[in-house]
């Protein structure tokens, strides 16, 4: 049987020859910090149920170390409550609402955050605290604050990386308001997603600085954006190539809302196929046309629903091809969310890293291939 520090060290080899970890600094901090002490029990997903259900996995049952070392996410909560050492069923079900994120991506998103000796980080959640233990170990406890909005989560982690031997600076409280204590910060870093770029970031990270985040919103599409912060409240950045997705900052979160009830509306055909929001950029984009909408369904028959006005739209198949929409309520979804995929496709369709952002204290825009193209303003 293996121990943790082979579990670690091979992973670190995985994580190299695929090319994720290039940095010797980041190296070692991935065959030093221990994750079990972050993932002492978690949860994992049970293939084929619906709704899903999870299963607990704790210290010491079959698989549980060698799934710590996995290339994977592990849920810790659901619901923000319930954690696996709570559970006395087989499995339950619930929303996740924290988790130690893949390694390959935390490791990833420290290097492309281009954090080096000296250098303060701002770590927007927590979490479990091994990215933050990571950050410690590369950085140096000095450097590193790092903010969780979950009380319970907050108390897990500060003692799990004090078992790992660290101690950066940890608070518990909103990180959406940066830090309570208006510090500076050359790079910030968030191990959530957000609507739009929180005004008190912009203001805590120097000009010329750097903040690494994910985009998201209540369709639940993720981009991840590296901005330069260009002065106080403003900065310009891109979005990069490889996929990054986060359970959305609690704060921004979707408000709760009835149980939907599909009703009549408007009828036409739709000018696009619905498959295209099932593709990752194109449902980013959709989800940039429609910031306030949910969006569900798969293929030819998606649904939309505009949480914070009722308004629907819901799209179906036509026997002899094509597609029908259906649209109420004072917002037309699909016609945003149709001309938002059409700029898309009449530029065939590129990834996300061909977006853009400005950001302004009046204004947070994502654009498509320079500032004068199509544009999209984030819900701020």
């Amino acid at each position: 049987m293996s121990t943790p520090a082979q579990l670690r060290s091979a992973l670190a080899d995985r994580l190299t020859e695929d090319g994720i970890l290039t940095e010797p600094g980041w190296r070692s901090a991935a065959t030093t910090v221990p994750r079990e002490l972050f993932t002492g029990s978690y949860f994992l997903p049970m293939a084929g149920s619906v709704p899903t259900r999870y299963r607990p996995v704790r210290e010491g049952d079959p698989g549980w170390l060698k799934g710590v070392y996995s290339d994977e996410t592990l849920i810790t909560q659901l619901d923000g409550r319930v954690r696996p050492d709570d559970v006395t069923e087989f499995a339950v079900t619930g929303s996740p609402s924290s988790s130690s994120t893949l390694p390959s991506l935390v490791l990833r998103m420290w290097q492309q955050l281009g954090a080096e000796a000296g250098h303060r980080v701002l770590e927007i959640g927590t979490g479990t605290g091994y990215s933050t233990a990571l950050g410690a170990h590369r950085l140096g406890d000095a450097n590193l604050t790092s903010i969780e909005y979950d009380p319970a989560v907050g108390a897990a982690a500060a003692a799990a990386i004090k078992a790992a031997g660290f101690s950066p600076r940890l608070i518990i409280g909103d990180g959406l308001r940066g830090d309570p204590d208006g510090n500076q910060y050359d790079r910030l870093i968030a191990t959530c997603s957000v609507r739009y770029i929180p005004l008190p970031w912009l203001h805590q990270v120097k000009p010329g600085g750097q903040i690494l985040v994910t985009l998201s919103g209540w369709s639940y599409a993720n981009a991840l954006a590296l901005l330069d912060v260009t002065g106080f409240g403003e900065a310009t950045g891109r979005f990069l190539e490889e996929p990054a997705g986060f359970m959305i900052a609690r704060p921004h979160d979707r408000p709760p809302r009835p149980t939907l009830d599909l009703l009549p509306g408007e009828e036409r055909p739709s000018q696009i196929d619905p498959a295209k929001l099932d593709d990752w950029t194109g449902g980013w984009v959709a989800q940039l046309a429609a910031p306030s909408a949910e969006r569900m369904g798969v293929g030819a028959e998606q649904i939309l629903w505009d949480v914070s006005t009722g308004s629907q739209a819901r799209t179906t198949p036509n026997p002899d091809g094509g597609w029908t929409v259906v649209q109420r309520g004072p917002v037309r979804l699909w016609d945003r969310v149709e001309q938002a995929i059409q700029s898309w496709q009449s530029v065939g369709e590129p990834h996300q890293h061909a977006f853009g952002i400005t950001i302004s204290p009046a204004r947070q825009r994502v654009w498509l291939g320079n500032e004068a193209g199509p544009g999209w303003d984030l819900p701020i």
